[in-house]
């Protein structure tokens, strides 16, 4: 049986000062906070809300609190920009930037190392405004892959190229490389982006697996050795970053980031880059009344499968929240067909809806915007961050699921 651990919170609008506490299951907390604007003041002063995350996985709790301390620092770089006037879009990309720059997480500076002992990206960004995505996979020599992720969101949303040609909205290896030096994004040694961690792990990871080949007596000590790796040197590193953004206006956006699996393959792209499987945003329109966001996290090969993003962002059109994600967690992801072959389902979600809301008599012009946020994940930890734009400083939860509860070989949770 597969370990579930889910939480949901809700945030009104902060106007009211008034807060409730809402009861709670052995599942999930929730609150709300009044929090609501008036269409006089500046969006500067007021409005928005982010959620981060800093990979679900198994992250060792003696780094408990440098994840906890970057995931911060990524809502305060969010919020500042909200602060600023940003539209979501921006606002979650300056999130991942902090995230990225982090040597503690899988993302950016620090990531993991190939085979071949070079650091390999991806990452991808949606806004729920214009519906547009870019993505880059098994990019090398870019810091910040999700800068170049952005840029092709917004050179798309430019329109066609010359000769009518359609603009770009996914690229790899060194035509992504390339395509972002050629827009201003700054070339970084690939060396530089590794660091002594890294380093460390690519090389214990390699004699490992140096040793595991020279023990090779068969089928069956290959699949325990393919058991016990993922424990070691793969699960241990499925730290994808990611953020889900609602702005002063109810705009949406999300975005995540990854150096991908230690000691995959060159060439390999996971579900940082995949449409509908890192990440999706979604304004609410006729047919959906809610605004949704959402950002993924944990085995790529396991999420490109689902397009658990897209899943949970559908699900969430459902008027329990909670329960929309619980079942599309057990339905879409834990249970689905497409993974009845694996052992263990590895992966981890964070989920942002958002609707519009009047509360005050019409002639007082005050609207807000209800904020419900929620994550789930069947890895052993996740390291979450949130904050308002009205709060002084963002909240950090640090979610462990037991060993216990985590999926024994050969069943089916």
């Amino acid at each position: 049986m597969i370990g579930l651990s889910s939480y949901a919170g809700v945030m009104e609008s902060l106007m009211n000062s008034a807060e409730e506490q809402q009861p709670s299951s052995p599942l999930a907390n929730s609150w709300s906070k009044k929090q609501e604007s008036s269409k006089n003041q500046k969006p500067k002063s007021v409005g928005g809300f982010v959620l981060v995350h800093a990979g679900a996985g198994y992250h060792s709790e003696s780094k408990a609190k440098e994840y906890k301390h970057v995931c911060k620092r990524a809502c305060q770089r969010a919020v500042d920009q909200l602060k600023a006037g940003a539209l979501a879009v921006e606002a979650v990309a300056a999130a991942l930037v902090e995230l990225e720059d982090s040597p503690f997480t899988n993302a950016g500076m620090g990531s993991n190392l190939n085979l071949s002992g070079e650091i390999e990206c991806d990452a991808s960004i949606m806004d729920g405004k214009s519906l547009h995505y870019g993505a880059v996979g098994s990019i090398s020599g870019i810091k910040n892959p999700v800068l170049v992720a952005n840029r092709l969101l917004s050179e798309a949303q430019k329109g066609k190229l010359s000769a009518g040609r359609i603009p770009p909205c996914f690229l790899v290896g060194r035509g992504a490389h390339d395509w972002a030096v050629s827009h201003g994004i700054p070339p970084c040694l690939s060396e530089k982006m590794a660091t002594k961690f890294s380093l460390s792990a690519y090389k214990r990871n390699k004699r490992k697996m140096e040793l595991a080949e020279k023990m090779d007596t068969g089928h069956n000590q290959t699949k325990k050795r393919r058991q016990s790796s993922e424990n070691e040197n793969g699960s241990g590193c499925l730290d994808t970053v990611g953020a889900v953004v609602v702005d002063l206006e109810g705009n949406v956006a999300a975005a995540v980031s990854s150096g991908g699996l230690a000691m995959k393959h060159s060439g390999r792209v996971g579900q940082a880059a995949h449409y509908g499987c890192g990440c999706w945003a979604e304004n609410a329109c006729n047919m959906n009344p809610y605004s949704t966001a959402v950002s993924t996290s944990g085995c790529g090969e396991h999420l490109i499968r689902t397009m658990l993003a897209r899943e949970c962002s559908a699900a969430m059109q459902s008027e329990d929240a909670h329960q929309a994600l619980l079942e599309a967690m057990q339905n879409k992801f834990i249970s689905s067909p497409f993974l009845a072959s694996e052992d263990r389902v590895l992966g981890g979600v964070i989920v942002l809806r958002c609707c519009r809301c009047v509360e005050a008599p019409p002639s007082q012009n005050i609207q807000g915007i209800l904020v419900e946020f929620l994550w789930s994940h069947t890895t052993e930890s996740m390291c979450v961050g949130y904050m308002s734009a009205q709060d002084s400083k963002a909240k950090m939860v640090w979610l462990q699921i037991p060993a216990a509860s985590q999926r024994c070989p050969g069943s089916r949770g």
